[in-house]
């Protein structure tokens, strides 16, 4: 069984910690490396994580706050696993997340995977984002449907330094995943849903409203054409209009 690393970045998630760490120490997948990255938190969340006596689990409590791709990165400087996974610390996992996404990308042999995912507010699901089943560098420009949470690389055939989280202060994720997949990379994706993604009490119209300005400003940071800008900013938005959120 092949050594799973999984990074959490948290920030003042006492009140979602618990439930994020549950849903990784009590995987059907047993042989991970927990690395759980502090920015700086003032609230309980330590407290809480102090409390765990897995093994698996490693806490790094970073000194200044530095936002959340520093301390992925972090994460990932620390990290031992033949597979690197990532989860927010307000997200959770189901439970067969890990097996299932380790099988998968050993029958693909592939680089880098990801999965369809749940949208919840307070305790009801609201929305559930299928997934494409392969997603190239130029389709990923226009469907930013890759999250986080979701993602795993196979670090036999990836460096450290080829999935290092983009220092923008929004939309790095986004930013990172195109990057590796410039590399000329092809990233699978799970049509089960593997993580639950919890959703801010801001409505959805603002959150669109957001999401549509992040990703334009993204585009600067890989020197694409206007032009070429254009069209993929036409992508995103008709296929985030497909998965009805965005």
């Amino acid at each position: 069984m092949k050594k799973v690393s999984v990074i959490i970045p948290t920030y003042n998630s006492g009140k979602y910690i618990e439930e994020c760490i549950n849903s990784v120490i009590n995987q059907t997948y047993t042989n991970l490396e927990i690395i759980v990255v502090d920015d700086c938190s003032n609230d309980n969340t330590l407290s809480i994580l102090k409390k765990y006596k897995d093994k698996r689990i490693k806490l790094i409590k970073l000194e200044e706050n530095k936002g959340v791709s520093y301390a992925r990165n972090r994460g990932i400087d620390f990290s031992s696993g033949e597979f690197i996974c990532f989860l927010d610390s307000d997200d959770y996992w189901y439970l067969d997340k890990i097996e299932k996404q380790v099988k998968f990308m050993k029958d693909k042999k592939c680089a880098f995977s990801y999965g369809s995912y749940a949208y919840l507010r307070g305790e009801k699901t609201i929305h559930i984002a299928k997934v494409p089943s392969s997603i190239t560098y130029k389709k990923a420009l226009g469907n930013t449907t890759i999250f986080t949470s979701t993602v795993m690389f196979d670090m036999k055939k990836l460096k450290k330094e080829d999935i290092y989280q983009s220092d923008v202060k929004l939309g790095g994720d986004s930013l990172s995943w195109w990057k590796v997949l410039k590399l000329g990379i092809t990233a699978y994706g799970i049509n089960d849903v593997l993580s639950v993604y919890r959703v801010g009490n801001k409505s959805l119209s603002s959150n669109k409203i957001r999401a549509l300005k992040r990703t334009w400003k993204l585009y600067k940071y890989l020197n694409i054409p206007f032009i070429k800008k254009v069209y993929y900013f036409t992508c995103y938005v008709i296929n985030a209009i497909k998965r009805r959120v965005f």
